[in-house]
């Protein structure tokens, strides 16, 4: 497969933080939209490009806890937004197109993992119907506000998509759960919903990228016992983290933050990143890189198709 998959040399690494990539950046009088922008990763997303300049909306699940998060950080705004729930994505859409502003990013950075078995909607498996199917309708919904502003959407994935590929014969797991290959399909299909958005966007100015932001213990570990992540290595019996690997919150959000905002990137786009670089393709067994059926340009569309069906939302049907 011909791949833009290849390092640019970025001058970034594993361990730097958001604050570092925007350093000299002046985001004043740009809009970002941060979906679980309140907690973890999210949280010191929106606290970078607040610093920055930048206006955020952070749409929550539970506002009245995102506004406590928030509070003292300066050009925050608040609103709800259930990620399981497509009219609760239709409503935070209508109401933040009624306000007649341009996105210049949006971050799709909210998620679930390794949960017990969970149906929401009709019945579709919650980390696939969360992860990515609101995701999907929020970023179609959107749509007039992203052409407006030229935005770059950001889809965070993580090293969890080399876990499954979109299970095209059983993707809301009605014949056996599991949660971890649950978790990589969702992953996956965050993936593969940059590459479609930005075969779809380049031309009208929107480019997208997705990419895995390191290993960080922060509230996405919710589903997980202590047994189970000190078996993973994670941490020790009294919780301290053990891999050395692992990234602070600050640095887990460095990726999210570069891809949404460095001159690097531009004229670029549908491409994975990670450390604060576009990542290689991975090799056979290794966890390091991308998965070459999450770039699959076959697959993003195919995706694409399987998404607007399910949602009911396709901001291109009528181009296509």
């Amino acid at each position: 497969m011909t791949t833009a998959q290849h390092k640019i040399g970025s001058g970034f690494g594993a361990r730097s933080t958001a604050d570092d990539v925007l350093d000299g950046v002046d985001l004043s009088g740009k809009l970002a939209v941060v979906t679980g922008g309140y907690s973890g990763l999210g949280l010191e997303t929106t606290r970078a490009l607040a610093r920055a300049g930048a206006r955020v909306v952070v749409p929550a699940r539970r506002p009245d806890a995102a506004r406590e998060a928030l509070a003292g950080i300066a050009e925050v705004e608040v609103d709800e937004l259930d990620l399981g729930d497509l009219e609760s994505v239709k409503g935070f859409a209508e109401r933040f197109l009624a306000s007649g502003r341009r996105i210049d990013i949006l971050i799709n950075n909210a998620g679930i993992m390794a949960c017990p078995e969970t149906r929401v909607g009709p019945g579709w498996e919650a980390q696939f119907a969360t992860n990515h199917l609101g995701h999907f309708a929020l970023t179609n919904r959107l749509w007039p506000a992203l052409v407006d502003g030229g935005a770059r959407v950001v889809s965070v994935s993580s090293t969890g998509h080399h876990n499954s590929a979109i299970r095209w014969d059983d993707p809301q797991f009605e014949h056996g759960y599991d949660k971890w290959a649950a978790y990589g399909q969702a992953k996956t299909a965050n993936v593969l919903l940059a590459v479609q958005l930005d075969a779809l966007g380049k031309d009208l100015g929107v480019r997208a990228f997705a990419l895995h932001p390191g290993g960080i213990l922060t509230p996405l570990q919710r589903h997980l016992t202590t047994e189970e992540m000190v078996g993973y290595g994670w941490i020790d019996a009294d919780g301290n983290p053990l891999n050395p690997s692992f990234k602070t919150p600050e640095q887990g959000a460095a990726t999210q933050v570069w891809a949404a905002t460095s001159v690097q990137l531009d004229g670029l786009g549908g491409l994975y990143c990670e450390d604060c670089e576009i990542a290689e393709l991975a090799a056979e067994g290794v966890r390091e890189g991308v998965r070459d059926y999450a770039v699959d340009p076959e697959q993003a569309a195919r995706l694409w198709t399987l998404s607007a069906e399910l949602t009911g939302v396709d901001a291109f049907a009528s181009t296509r």
